[in-house]
């Protein structure tokens, strides 16, 4: 039995799929570009630079998904999907899924992005095994908050292992565990698993992969 997991943005996408929506919301006029901007590049900057606060950034992701009705939010997504996600789904990644699916490989993808801006996402790349942070309900809308332990950084490890745990399993089920990763924020994971693989690597995720010995693949070059 193998197990196959995908970070999803910088590596199976080539841009975040997180910044990406908020720009998206921005660019449509259903943010305000003043107050936006600026704070989503920010945090993206930060993530990148292995500094995010992850409280503070979904206190500023979360707000639009409270502020609006999940009707208009659905319907939002579904334009994001179409005009920014599935031009983005490129053909060496699928390659990639398809790869680890033919071979019989249980595949998750696991991000930290939240579950409603991910899972069509991952529904357009047949992988049904999604964990994500994910954002709170109540009566169908979201509240604004969080549910449960954010999937970032050691909380993706949390996460994959309480996954794990509900099928009875442990990573140790698994002959090899494979992970694909663009960013340093994924070490934690990275280094539980059999087959780190860093895809994409930011500059330090890369230099820990040469001094491993790691394979790097570059998808999108």
């Amino acid at each position: 039995m193998k197990l196959a997991l995908f970070d999803l943005d910088n590596t199976l996408l080539p841009m975040d799929s997180d910044h990406g929506w908020s720009q998206f919301l921005i660019n449509k006029g259903l943010l305000d570009r003043e107050e936006f901007e600026a704070r989503n590049n920010q945090f993206y900057e930060d993530y990148k630079a292995g500094c995010l606060d992850i409280h503070a950034f979904l206190d500023f992701q979360l707000r639009p998904l409270r502020d609006n009705p999940r009707a208009l939010l659905n319907a939002w997504h579904l334009q994001y999907m179409a005009e920014v996600i599935q031009p983005n789904i490129l053909p060496s990644a699928r390659r990639l899924v398809q790869q680890h699916q033919d071979e019989q490989a249980i595949c998750i993808l696991i991000t930290a992005t939240n579950s409603f801006i991910t899972r069509p996402i991952a529904q357009a790349f047949g992988i049904e095994a999604l964990i994500a942070t994910d954002p709170e309900e109540k009566e169908g809308e979201f509240t604004g908050k969080v549910s449960g332990v954010p999937s970032f950084r050691e909380g993706k490890v949390q996460r994959l292992n309480d996954w794990l745990a509900g099928k009875g399993w442990t990573l140790e089920s698994f002959e090899q565990t494979h992970f694909y990763s663009d960013s340093i924020n994924d070490l934690p994971l990275l280094e539980a698993v059999s087959h780190p693989v860093a895809t994409n690597p930011d500059e330090r995720l890369a230099r820990i992969a040469r001094e491993r010995n790691w394979p790097v693949l570059e998808l999108f070059k």
